[in-house]
Order: structure tokens, then C-alpha cells, then sequence
């Protein structure tokens, strides 16, 4: 009785915040008048990006091809060449290109290998120097067939409403409140599983310790790797789709990410390939599976 109060209070609680920032929204809003041209201006600035490139290799002469909107917020550019990348000279001509183009100053840039499809470097602008996601600099990614993937995590807004500090006074107590809520539901259920662990295969894995145990050897965890193993060992032998892994491990926490659940799951299979009792396959179109042969 007492737990489907807690879950009727949760659910009445998530409703209500819902419906409050909905109509936060709505009234700070609007789409700008030239949202109409963003397709446009995005694939023109994506094409200069990737004609600055080709000239830093010296090549003058091989075409720039057409930009593709793979979906929403999101395009490609593939290239006729072969040619190397360097990291900084990528990240700066693509914020001079976008910059000019008067395009969000969020996005995600990630450069994929035509080869195994594999995300070969990626980073995220965030509007702040602080959040900035620039890994890898002063290295160079070598000579080889690339194609280039920007995706902008937001269009742009403007204001509508002249008492703006009210409405974000507002927002920051409901996220306040809703933090304190959650914050000590998750807290409680630590102290109620503290120090256990759930056996996958050969390996202990202790979720709130980010780890995995094997013959008193330990591995460390990233949280994002520890979180999405936790899923999997809570669901196994059964297949979870991509965009459930995406909305629990990413999309729940505000971020928006091109192929990072690929990248991880990448990482978590080299780390559990010793083991031949279990392993992540790939359900072609739909997700992936934790198989656990016992």
C-alpha cells in the first residue's frame, strides 16, 4: 500500500512538472522568423567546413559534395578523397564556418570512418568555454576515407516574453524541488543495496561502485558504461532498443548524442570479451542484447 502511494505521488508529481514546463515554454519561446532557412544555411556552412579541409590537405582540385540531411538538426558530408584531419584545425574552421553562418553555437561534430562506420574523433561546442568537449588536441587522425557528421542540439530561439527572470526563477524552484525528491529516493535505495553485486558471466559487476570483478581483478567503469551494463543485466537475453538505451543513458540527462551509444557499447564488449558466457550482439534495425549462456 505503501509503495503504490510513493508511486501514484511520483507519477502525480512528474505530470504536473511536465505540464509546467510546457507552458514555461510555450510562453518564453518562438521559433525565429527565418527557421525556414536553417536546412539551407547549415549545408552551405558544412560544405565551406569541408572545402577548408580539403585546401588544408592541398587538394584544390577533388569536388566537395553535396551536404545531406540525414534527419532533423543533423547532416552529412562525404568527401571524393581520401584526406587527413587535424583535431584543432577541425574545430576552429567549423566554429569560423558556423559562426558566419549565424547557426546555434550548440552542436556536436563527429568524423566517421568510411571503413568500419566507427566514430573516428568527435567533440561538442556547448556555448561555454567550461562545457566545451574537445578531446584529442594536437594529434591528427591519418590520411583516409572520412565522411563528416554535424549535429546541432538546438535550433534557434528567441524571447518572447519581457519578464523572462520571473519564468527561470520558476523553473530553477521546480528543478530545485524535483531534485531534492529524487535525490533522496535515489539515496535511500543506495543504503538498501549498498555493497551488492550481481553476477554476469565470470564477472561481478557492482553498479554503484562503477566496476566489474573478475578473479579479484577490478575494472573500472565510466558512469555511462557502468549505466548502460546495468541495464543489460537487468534485462537479459531480451532485446533493448536504441532509442530506450539512448532516452535512460542520455536523453534523461539533457544531452543529445550522434553515435556515442555505438562507441560504448564498442568498449563495453572489449572489456567483456574474455568471458565466452556472454556477449552483446546487435539486433540489426531494432537494438541490442545481453546474451548470458549459463
Amino acid at each position: 500500500m505503501l509503495f503504490a502511494t510513493i508511486m501514484s505521488r511520483i507519477k502525480t508529481y512528474s505530470f504536473i512538472t511536465v505540464i509546467i514546463l510546457l507552458i514555461l515554454a510555450w510562453f518564453l519561446f518562438e521559433p525565429n522568423e527565418d527557421e525556414s532557412q536553417f536546412p539551407e544555411r547549415a549545408k552551405i556552412a558544412i560544405r565551406e567546413i569541408g572545402n577548408q579541409l580539403l585546401l588544408a590537405n592541398n587538394d584544390t582540385t577533388s569536388l566537395v559534395s553535396p551536404v545531406i540531411e540525414v534527419e532533423d538538426l543533423k547532416y552529412k558530408l562525404s568527401f571524393e578523397n581520401m584526406l587527413a584531419i587535424l583535431p584543432d584545425s577541425l574545430v576552429s574552421i567549423s566554429k569560423r564556418s558556423l559562426d558566419k553562418a549565424g547557426l546555434p553555437k550548440e552542436y556536436l561534430v563527429e568524423v566517421i570512418d568510411c571503413t568500419d562506420k566507427e566514430v573516428a574523433y568527435s567533440y561538442g561546442i556547448f556555448n561555454e568555454t567550461a562545457k566545451d568537449i574537445i578531446p584529442c588536441s594536437g594529434r591528427f587522425l591519418p590520411r583516409n576515407c572520412y565522411a563528416l557528421e554535424v549535429i546541432f542540439t538546438k535550433k534557434e530561439t528567441s524571447f518572447i516574453n519581457k519578464q523572462v527572470p520571473i519564468y527561470l526563477l520558476i523553473l530553477s524552484v521546480i528543478i530545485f524541488l524535483g531534485t531534492l525528491f529524487y535525490k533522496k529516493r535515489f539515496s535511500q535505495e543506495h543504503k538498501e543495496k549498498g555493497g551488492t553485486y550481481t553476477s554476469i558471466g565470470h564477472f561481478q559487476f557492482y553498479p554503484e561502485q562503477n566496476k566489474l570483478v573478475r578473479e579479484a581483478v577490478e575494472i573500472g567503469l565510466s558512469k555511462k558504461e557502468c549505466e548502460l551494463l546495468a541495464i543489460f543485466v537487468a534485462n537479459p537475453n531480451q532485446v533493448i532498443k536504441r532509442d530506450e538505451l539512448t532516452k535512460k543513458v542520455w536523453e534523461d540527462n539533457g544531452v543529445i548524442v550522434g553515435r556515442s551509444l555505438d562507441t560504448y557499447i564498442s568498449k563495453l564488449r572489449k572489456i567483456l570479451k574474455d568471458d565466452d558466457t556472454i556477449k552483446i550482439t546487435n539486433v540489426h534495425g531494432v537494438g541490442y542484447k545481453l546474451e548470458i549462456n549459463r
